[in-house]
């Protein structure tokens, strides 16, 4: 019964955004004020949860969110991304272009987490596509499926990190391990899928993408007065290095050092935007001679551009939190009390499975965690291939309840239903190809 109301909840939420046609964040608050009474929670508590679950989503994206667009924008109106992107396609040429993308993708997304190498990215992307003459999905599509593969497999992201510590898998092992999967899942994912794509759904490759909706109103420049490629580089990868130091560092220095307090609370996302922002408001701006008056207008036109977006991120996360206060998460364990089946898929299944009612993967991978620590005893499973199994589970179909879904949809200036036929479409082919190579290693090893 709890599935089948969650499944009448994703219908009713499809029926107002597609055939009402009503606003998409508004669609989400009623959506989740009907599956929470369907689930029998106390009126009284309802609003109360949806309160939290937008008040949780945004509050760990708003900061990373609202920085990281002000940064982009700000490399964006200096001509940064414009070198950057000439750059790219002078060194690797318009045949390797997607390869170069992907490669940049992947090794930001090991330090970023998936919603924060989005923002930071896209402009860049489109930038280069813009130039190319290039589809924007041809592009965006392979940049985001890295992107989400480092997000589920790869620590230093939190749910591969903490459910290692709930398998008592060693990290280091994990990472390895993560990474020999993540790299044939990127491919599959990202350029085959790609292809794949565009042959059998061509109409979204052929829209012309509004500048504005991705990086605002573009300006025409002239490449010799925009800023120089390593420090276009150096500010907008600045996150990426402070966060990707505090990992490092974490995994060297003991828990008790003062410097790695010190490198930890820089490589905090939040504080790592908030002070690459300022850095980029000298390099990008100051520097350059442009007036403070200016920039300030840049960083205010760089969230009105976000607002409505920010919105409708929130009200996944009220569909999302209801979901978990509604008790589907107990529901699903219930589910696998006793089975014979190996440790490696019950643990993708069981993670699969909350990820599509509760939203968030990494909520779906801590719950798992929980529920099938004791048969990795029982099973004699590799505690490292158990974290990525339910890493691989935790990121399928991504749809209606997850933030990212709506970042996809709107960034790629995409419709409810053509954002099911490629976003979801290709995280169900990432977490089973994903399956597989866990599968195939679990074998070899």
């Amino acid at each position: 019964m709890p599935i089948l109301i969650v499944c009448l909840g994703v219908a009713l939420l499809l029926f107002l955004i597609m055939k009402a046609k009503l606003n998409t964040f508004v669609s989400l608050t009623i959506t989740a004020f009907v599956v929470a009474l369907l689930l029998g929670m106390e009126p009284t508590k309802i609003v109360t949860t949806i309160e939290t679950g937008i008040g949780g989503q945004l509050g760990h994206l708003a900061l990373v969110f609202g920085f990281g667009a002000m940064l982009g924008r700000l490399v964006s109106d200096a001509g940064g991304g414009y070198r950057i992107a000439i750059t790219l396609i002078d060194k690797f040429g318009r045949k390797r272009i997607q390869t170069a993308v992907v490669i940049a993708s992947f090794i930001v997304g090991i330090a970023l987490f998936f919603e924060v190498g989005l923002v930071l990215l896209i402009p860049i992307v489109f930038v280069i596509a813009k130039e190319l003459k290039m589809p924007f999905l041809y592009l965006g599509i392979p940049m985001a499926a890295a992107l989400n593969v480092t997000h589920g497999f790869l620590p230093p992201h939190p749910a591969p990190t903490a459910i290692s510590a709930a398998y008592g898998a060693d990290l280091g092992l994990v990472l390895l391990y993560g990474i020999i999967i993540a790299i044939p899942t990127t491919i599959v994912a990202g350029p085959l899928f790609n292809k794949v794509l565009k042959k059998v759904y061509p109409r979204v490759y052929e829209r012309e993408l509004d500048a504005s909706v991705v990086v605002g109103e573009q300006k025409a420049f002239v490449l010799e007065e925009t800023p120089g490629f390593g420090i276009s580089v150096l500010t907008s990868m600045l996150p990426v290095i402070f966060m990707g130091i505090a990992a490092a560092a974490k995994m060297i220095l003991p828990a008790e050092s003062n410097v790695l307090q010190v490198l930890d609370f820089i490589g905090t996302p939040g504080t790592a935007m908030l002070v690459s922002l300022l850095v980029a408001i000298y390099t990008m701006g100051l520097a350059r001679g442009t007036k403070m008056k200016q920039i300030s207008n840049t960083l205010v036109s760089a969230i009105s551009q976000i607002s409505m977006m920010l919105l409708v991120i929130g009200g996944g996360g009220a569909f999302k939190q209801v979901l978990v206060d509604g008790g589907i998460g107990d529901y699903v364990s219930q589910l696998f009390t006793a089975t014979n089946m190996s440790p490696l898929l019950v643990a993708w299944m069981i993670a699969a499975i909350l990820r599509l009612c509760l939203g968030s993967a990494t909520v779906a991978a801590l719950t798992t965690a929980g529920l099938v620590t004791p048969l990795i005893a029982a099973g004699g499973a590799d505690p490292a291939l158990m974290v990525l199994a339910t890493g691989a589970g935790s990121v399928i179909a991504c749809h209606v309840n997850d933030a990212g879904f709506w970042m996809i949809k709107e960034y790629f200036g995409l419709t409810l239903k053509e954002t099911f036929g490629t976003w979801t479409t290709l995280t169900t082919v990432l977490s089973v190809t994903g399956l597989v190579c866990v599968l195939g290693l679990g074998a070899i090893l």
